[in-house]
C-alpha cells in the first residue's frame, strides 16, 4: 500500500520557465529570447549534474544552475550583468504548478506523507517552498547535498526510504524528468511521470506505472488503489 508520496521540484512542482517567462514579459528586448534561453537553461542545468555524478565533481545545484545560465545567455548572444542577476533572483521565486497546492492538501488530508527529493540544494529549495507557500503541505523537503550526489544515483532514492522509515513499495514517486522516473522505477518505487508536453517515452528500460499531463489526479489515483 503506498503511504509516501514524493515529488521531483524542478519542473514537476515548480515551473523552471517561470523566471524567464516573467522577464520576457516585462523586458522587450528579451522578449524574443526568453524561450531559447529558458530552453537552454534547464538543458545545460540537468547534463551538467549527470557530468559532474559520473566524474565524481559535484558542486551544489545553486552553481550548477548559475553556469547553465551563463552557458544560456552566451549562446543567445547576451551579455548583460543585470539580466543575469534578474533571472537569477527570479530562481528562487519560481512559480508552482496551478494544481500544486490544492493537490498536495488533498493528500495531506487523505493521510499521506508528502515530501520533495530534489537536486536543488536547502537554501533554493526553502526558497521555492517559502515563496509558493507550501511548507504546510509537505512533511520533508530532501536534498541531494545530504550525500553530494545528484539523481538518478539510487542513493539518492535512499534518503526517502531513510528518512520515512518505509519501503520502497510504499512510495509513489513523482517527476517530470524520463530519467528521473526511470532510476526510481528501478530503485523501486512506484512512479508516475507528469508529461506536460507530451513528450516521447524515453528509451530507457525502466518505465513509469502512470503517466499524466498534470498532478491533478494523483489524489484521485491513489485513493482508487484502496
Amino acid at each position: 500500500m503506498i503511504t509516501t508520496c514524493i515529488f521531483d521540484a524542478y519542473g514537476t512542482l515548480f515551473d523552471v520557465a517561470s523566471a524567464a517567462r516573467a522577464v520576457g514579459d516585462q523586458r522587450a528586448d528579451f522578449a524574443p529570447h526568453w524561450v531559447r534561453v529558458a530552453t537552454t537553461w534547464r538543458l545545460k542545468q540537468l547534463q551538467y549534474t549527470w557530468l559532474r555524478r559520473i566524474t565524481n565533481q559535484h558542486k551544489d545545484f545553486w552553481t550548477v544552475t548559475q553556469d547553465g545560465l551563463d552557458f544560456a545567455l552566451e549562446e543567445s548572444g547576451l551579455d548583460d550583468t543585470e539580466l543575469r542577476d534578474v533571472l537569477l533572483a527570479l530562481y528562487w521565486k519560481l512559480a508552482a504548478y496551478n494544481e500544486v497546492p490544492s493537490m498536495l492538501g488533498a493528500l495531506k488530508s487523505a493521510g499521506y506523507n508528502t515530501g520533495i527529493l530534489s537536486n536543488g540544494s536547502p537554501d533554493m529549495l526553502d526558497g521555492a517552498v517559502k515563496s509558493a507557500d507550501l511548507g504546510g503541505v509537505l512533511d520533508a523537503v530532501i536534498s541531494v547535498e545530504d550525500i553530494k550526489v545528484y539523481k538518478p544515483d539510487m542513493a539518492v532514492y535512499q534518503l526517502v526510504l531513510d528518512r520515512f522509515n518505509c519501503d520502497a513499495e510504499q512510495v509513489l514517486f513523482v517527476s517530470s524528468n524520463g530519467w528521473d522516473v526511470a532510476g526510481s522505477s528501478a530503485f523501486g518505487f512506484n512512479t508516475l511521470w507528469v508529461n506536460r508536453a507530451g513528450d516521447p517515452m524515453d528509451r530507457l528500460d525502466n518505465k513509469p506505472r502512470w503517466v499524466a499531463d498534470d498532478l491533478t489526479g494523483i489524489p484521485a489515483l491513489l485513493e482508487g488503489l484502496k
